[in-house]
């Protein structure tokens, strides 16, 4: 490695761990793995990759397996794993993927998703899956008078939008994920729709980015609703886009923020293949492919890991290592502060500490300028790994740790290990809209979702 991050000397990227362990295979004796996960409809992901035959071997192999297989579930979506060419594999990965299992929190994510019990399959090369892909039409359609709302972790935003052109754009600072009482969600929801609702002659359609996972407008998991409890997630949550959307008197369309970040892109860029990151409070992940359309994903990148080494700090969430969450989103900001020494003062959110940083970088300081420099590092080592799922031209960062002169910081350093490091990657446009575009083009994007019929 040629990059190591100054506030996290243990950092092993899973490019390079990956790189490594082909190169390894490939002067051995070496046999195939075929991978697929199935999702929804029958639609699913193949992944072929040579591992090593001999016996002293198999726990190597295993533990580059889990983590791919990790990463192809939380990049793709899927409810069954099915595992062709090794049987030790087959085993560990059976025994993970249980209720009571080391991926116990991904079985029931998935579980809670798809609404099927998780399976782990053996299967073998003659009877092995087929390849089925999906191509989704999402938003692109401007006419008419819509509300574009967007639903992050600390704020919200709302956008009147005529004809494609933005009347009114508000921000509003809530508390989704302290909030147990579903109540205080949708009345700031409702709330922002009826202002721009009231900015308008009439309201023809409402988008809506929000994060996490969405089917037929349903919200099946996300974060915002973290405190809200089971009881009163599947009567009141679930529904709560469309019930609000009963309420103006408009059809609505719900999509993952990541996924409209991406779509955000593509309309400015006026091209695909673009993945979009949004380092935020979490670190959300959409991905226009090159036809233009989405790949039916689940994209929550959050959950792959970029990091192999196992002492790297666990998400709290999914009590898994390594994981983007903890690289790309304010905690991994505030990962970085501490590890410099840094003292946080008492009491202060995750948004105010980000905030701390962000002032210290407009004074200059060093250590603040050394963590999105790390950040940058993070990021270059991860554009290799996520290009075993995605085809990347474009690179879209957006979110408030790319803000002001953080982000250009990052782009730059991500840029420079991309070059050194990883050459066949160089030529991938990394990018960010400016300060205006990052919150118009997001709220445009969102309001041009649903098709007016």
């Amino acid at each position: 490695m040629k990059f190591v991050p100054v506030y996290d000397k243990t950092f092993y990227p899973m490019s390079v761990k990956l790189a490594e362990f082909k190169k390894a295979v490939s002067q051995a004796d070496n046999k195939p793995l075929k991978i697929c996960v199935e999702r929804n409809d029958g639609y699913n992901y193949i992944y072929d990759l040579q591992i090593f035959t001999a016996d002293d071997k198999k726990e190597e192999n295993y533990q580059i397996v889990e983590r791919i297989i990790k990463s192809i579930l939380w990049v793709v979506g899927g409810y069954k794993i099915y595992i062709a060419g090794d049987d030790y594999i087959f085993e560990k990965i059976y025994q993970d993927y249980t209720d009571k299992g080391g991926r116990a929190f991904d079985v029931d994510f998935m579980q809670t998703v798809y609404e099927k019990p998780f399976e782990v399959i053996k299967s073998d090369f003659a009877s092995f899956p087929e390849s089925k892909k999906c191509s989704l039409k999402i938003g692109g359609h401007l006419d008419g008078c819509r509300i574009g709302f967007d639903a992050g972790g600390s704020d919200r935003k709302v956008s009147a939008v005529i004809d494609g052109k933005v009347v009114y754009s508000e921000e509003v600072v809530w508390f989704p994920k302290t909030n147990s009482d579903y109540r205080y969600h949708y009345n700031g929801i409702l709330e922002a729709m009826k202002t721009a609702a009231s900015k308008m002659p009439r309201v023809d359609a409402i988008g809506v980015s929000s994060a996490g996972v969405y089917v037929n407008n349903k919200i099946m998991v996300a974060s915002l609703f973290l405190k809200v409890p089971k009881e009163d997630y599947k009567e009141h949550v679930q529904p709560m886009y469309m019930d609000i959307a009963k309420e103006i008197g408009a059809p609505i369309e719900v999509a993952n923020d990541g996924d409209v970040t991406a779509l955000a892109g593509a309309i400015d860029l006026k091209d695909n293949c673009v993945l979009g990151i949004a380092m935020g409070t979490s670190e959300a992940v959409g991905y226009i492919n090159k036809d233009g359309l989405l790949n039916g994903w689940l994209s929550e990148v959050a959950f792959v890991p970029v990091d192999f080494n196992k002492n790297a700090m666990v998400d709290e969430w999914s009590g898994d290592y390594g994981c983007g969450v903890k690289y790309f989103s304010q905690d991994g900001v505030i990962k970085l502060a501490e590890n410099a020494g840094f003292k946080f003062p008492e009491g202060s959110s995750p948004a105010e500490k980000l905030k701390v940083i962000q002032k210290l970088m407009l004074e200059n300081d060093p250590m603040a300028r050394q963590i999105y420099e790390d950040i940058g590092v993070y990021l270059g080592y991860a554009i290799p790994y996520y290009s075993e799922f995605y085809q990347i031209k474009h690179l879209l960062l957006l979110g408030r740790v790319t803000s002001g002169e953080g982000g250009s910081i990052i782009v730059e350093k991500a840029k420079e290990v991309l070059r050194a490091e990883f050459p066949e990657f160089a030529d991938i446009n990394i990018t960010m809209p400016d300060e205006s575009n990052k919150r118009v083009g997001q709220s445009i994007a969102a309001a041009s979702l649903p098709e007016i019929k």
